[in-house]
């Protein structure tokens, strides 16, 4: 992922929301979001294995985006994309795994890690002091630090909030799709400066970006409702920015006993 919006305990229908974007090489090879043999709902990493999002019938959730600083990159780290198979497949709660997987992260090149699930929301990074847990709230990440005044984060942070507020409760996933497509860029006096050359920092600062070589790969929806019910939706993009395919999966959560589970 480089661009992650959750919405959590905030939205009139959802406990969970998040809309997410994932930039990368298009000559990377990936494949959509499927059933893992291990139990989780990801898109996956076909050079490494690993994924950036993923889901489980627990309805624990896990995201990754990297922390982008080419002076600490280290070409021969462990690939970051494990972390959220790691995550989700460990029996531990999000709030203890989380924190172990971060402690455990020196070895990676910078990341962010969020999880959780309908009752608990975590962030932590390899480029911060400790974790947190989060209050529920609106909440933005790229490839900085958790919320940081990147201007594609509060943009979409402020349309995102808009979408959550609407008390219609629609669950049409266009609206959010829409913010997703933003590819408006920021002025060069508002870039960040993460070590990048400056032609580069302006493409990446846009929600959604087009390029021949790299770009917004694919876009994802999941959403979690106080019953349990699960949508994750993915649609793909080429290199021109078209969509190439779309994804969309339904399930309902079930506590070990098989009755549904539910939520305040």
């Amino acid at each position: 992922m480089c661009l992650a919006l959750i919405a959590f305990g905030v939205h009139p229908r959802y406990r969970v929301v998040i809309a997410a974007n994932r930039d990368e090489y298009h000559a990377r090879p990936a494949a959509p979001a499927a059933w893992w043999d291990a139990g989780i709902l990801a898109g996956r990493d076909l050079k490494e294995g690993g994924t950036w999002l993923g889901v489980d019938r627990r309805g624990r959730f896990a995201l990754l985006t990297n922390v982008r600083d080419p002076s600490r990159h280290d070409p021969g780290a462990p690939s970051r994309g494990a972390l959220v198979p790691r995550l989700l497949g460990a029996n531990a709660m999000p709030s203890v795994a989380l924190p172990e997987l971060v402690a455990d992260g020196s070895r990676h090149n910078g990341f962010n890690l969020v999880a959780g699930d309908a009752s608990e929301l975590l962030w932590g990074s390899n480029r911060a002091s400790s974790p947190a847990s989060l209050a529920p709230g609106i909440y933005g990440v790229s490839n900085h630090l958790l919320d940081s005044p990147w201007p594609k984060i509060g943009r979409t942070k402020t349309a995102f909030a808009r979408w959550c507020g609407d008390h219609r409760g629609t669950n049409d996933p266009a609206p959010l799709f829409a913010l997703l497509r933003d590819t408006e860029r920021a002025p060069d006096e508002a870039l960040p400066a993460t070590g990048v050359p400056l032609e580069w920092e302006r493409m990446l600062s846009a929600p959604f970006i087009v390029s021949p070589a790299y770009g917004t790969r694919c876009s994802t929806i999941v959403t979690i409702d106080p019953k349990g019910n699960v949508r994750f939706v993915e649609r793909s993009f080429d290199p021109a920015g078209n969509a190439a395919g779309e994804v969309d999966y339904r399930f309902t959560l079930s506590a070990a006993n098989g009755s549904r589970r539910r939520w305040p």
